[in-house]
């Protein structure tokens, strides 16, 4: 009985698959590499981002404390003469000159946003304030002072003085005897507009310690 003959297959056919095996790793390492090297550099430019956000964060914080370590022994010195909390004092300094970065407080050393009457001794600027529910844009005078001990000393004095109105008007302010009876009598007492000032001014005091100033 014969042998049945194996069926060859022709070297040119081996040839064609071998070389379309090697060109299709080559093609699914091309692709991965490919792919690899997006991602490794999508994720590089994450890192980078998230990096610079961190740096500018961190130095966003050195900025406010090197700003709060400036005036917080200034406040200390001065409200102790009033009867204030200096710990309010530099909470404030803090919230409305937005840590000695605003144009009021760098050009003209006013922290508290002070307005002014006298054009030798104020200057004109943009300001928002909380109008009937809502913010508005407006431009007003604002008080020039040649440091800011005398900005602290003249938002201390307005305490004690009142306005020209009501020398009362901030009795409750003097009456409080810690921060967040004073923050709110602040409020009650007219000195500001924005209903949550109260609450920024407390988180101010205890996100970074003001109270020790108080002490």
């Amino acid at each position: 009985m014969a042998k049945k003959r194996k069926s060859r297959i022709p070297k040119s056919v081996k040839t064609v698959v071998r070389v379309f095996i090697i060109l299709f790793i080559l093609l699914v390492a091309y692709v991965g590499f490919h792919y690899y090297r997006r991602y490794a550099i999508q994720s590089e430019q994450i890192r980078q981002a998230q990096l610079e956000r961190e740096q500018e964060a961190a130095k966003l914080l050195r900025e406010k404390k090197a700003f709060i370590k400036k005036i917080g022994p200034i406040a200390r010195e001065v409200d102790k003469s009033y009867g204030l909390l200096p710990s309010i004092t530099v909470a404030q300094a803090c919230l409305e000159s937005n840590y000695g970065q605003s144009d009021l407080s760098q050009k003209y050393n006013n922290l508290f946003g002070v307005k002014g009457t006298n054009p030798n001794t104020s200057a004109v600027m943009t300001t928002k304030e909380y109008v009937k529910g809502k913010w508005i844009t407006v431009k007003a005078r604002f008080q020039i002072y040649d440091s800011y001990e005398a900005s602290i000393r003249a938002h201390a004095r307005l305490f004690q003085n009142g306005t020209t109105w009501n020398h009362q008007q901030y009795k409750h302010v003097l009456a409080s005897k810690d921060y967040k009876t004073q923050a709110k009598a602040l409020v009650t007492d007219g000195y500001a507009t924005d209903p949550d000032y109260a609450d920024k001014l407390i988180n101010l005091i205890e996100q970074f310690d003001l109270e020790k100033y108080d002490k």
